[in-house]
């Protein structure tokens, strides 16, 4: 074999490190954010934003969503009464995300 034949047959092939992908939420955090921010946004029921605020903090710190299941459906509630009121900012997709949240449940 020639030197340029050994070298072409020695040389290693890169390997592409590939950086870990950040983790997606879950969808029941994704909805309780946005449902946390459209309460506030509308001024609904100050005891649910404060519920649901306090339940965002505890998933974070120990990832059972129990709590966040229980005040998606409470606001899913609330929200359901707001489009029946013709509320303005109240989407049926919200709507329609809460409950798709819910049936992971």
């Amino acid at each position: 074999m020639s030197k340029v034949t050994e070298k072409a047959t020695t040389k290693k092939t890169a390997t592409k490190v590939s950086k870990p992908k950040k983790a997606a939420a879950p969808l029941i955090e994704t909805v309780s954010v946005a449902s946390l921010k459209k309460l506030q946004e509308l001024g609904l029921d100050q005891q649910l934003q404060a519920d649901f605020e306090w339940c965002l903090g505890s998933y974070k710190y120990d990832k059972n969503p129990s709590g966040l299941f229980e005040m998606s459906a409470r606001a899913l509630k609330v929200f359901k009464e707001e489009k029946a009121k013709k509320t303005k900012g109240v989407t049926a997709k919200l709507i329609s995300d809460l409950e798709k949240a819910l049936k992971q449940n």
